[in-house]
């Protein structure tokens, strides 16, 4: 499956017809493109996280709810303390997906150029300061948004790149943020916490394939230190 561009904006509104938009993209997607773009340089890596992170929140966040509400999600959506609630829960989820996106992508591009630990972390840390920096803080966000991006930021700044895995244990924040954000009773989150959370560990399974097939580390970390390589280009700055 390749995650669509155009289609996973997080700043779209909590609105029931969305998660079928999504979907209807990949499908379009999978229809007209096959193979995984490359990443290459820092702002193509900049723009896999960007909207994979997106793809990952939405899908499991509005998935859970419709799953959840069944045919009264249409009626919960006309409750204005749900869509706000929905709306906090959203963009949390999201800056989770960023993070152990973040935290994976900079283990693959550390094991496979093998640069040091210092020069992917500065790397790292700059992308993500970078997409946070455009974000800024959403009106719809909520009052604990910039803690959490802060969060964000003090993780991957302190990050031991070369013991990023590639596998599930670099994503260990969005899991949690799935169960704690959605604006679903807390009994029935106890009930759904293991299924939940296998549900979005499988969404990261296909964003975890297209990584490895698309990236050439060697040429990302080229491209961000000009030394290494002729026409490189520097770190994007916050």
């Amino acid at each position: 499956m390749h995650t669509p561009d155009h289609a996973t904006r997080i700043d779209a509104p909590a609105q029931p017809p969305l998660l079928d938009r999504v979907i209807a993209a990949v499908r379009r997607l999978l229809r007209r493109r096959g193979g995984v773009e490359p990443i290459r340089d820092a702002a193509a890596l900049r723009h896999f996280l960007q909207t994979r992170s997106s793809y990952v929140a939405q899908m499991t966040l509005y998935g859970y709810l419709r799953t959840r509400a069944g045919t009264r999600l249409a009626l919960l959506y006309e409750d204005d303390q749900f869509v706000v609630a929905a709306n906090i829960a959203k963009w949390h989820v999201w800056l989770a997906c960023l993070s152990d996106l973040a935290a994976y992508a900079g283990g693959m591009v550390r094991r496979n150029s093998g640069a040091a630990d210092a020069d992917v972390g500065r790397l790292m840390c700059s992308i993500v300061d970078e997409i946070l920096a455009e974000t800024g803080t959403p009106d719809d966000a909520g009052v604990e948004f910039a803690s959490h991006a802060e969060r964000v930021r003090a993780r991957l700044a302190l990050c031991n790149w070369s013991a990023q895995t590639d596998d599930n244990a670099p994503f260990s924040e969005s899991p949690g943020a799935l169960i704690h954000w959605a604006p679903i009773v807390d009994v029935l989150k106890e009930l759904d916490d293991e299924i939940v959370r296998n549900s979005m560990r499988f969404r990261w399974q296909e964003i975890r394939r297209e990584m490895r097939q698309g990236l050439d580390a060697a040429s990302v970390m080229g491209n961000a230190n000009p030394s290494e390589g002729a026409g490189a280009r520097p770190l994007p700055r916050a």
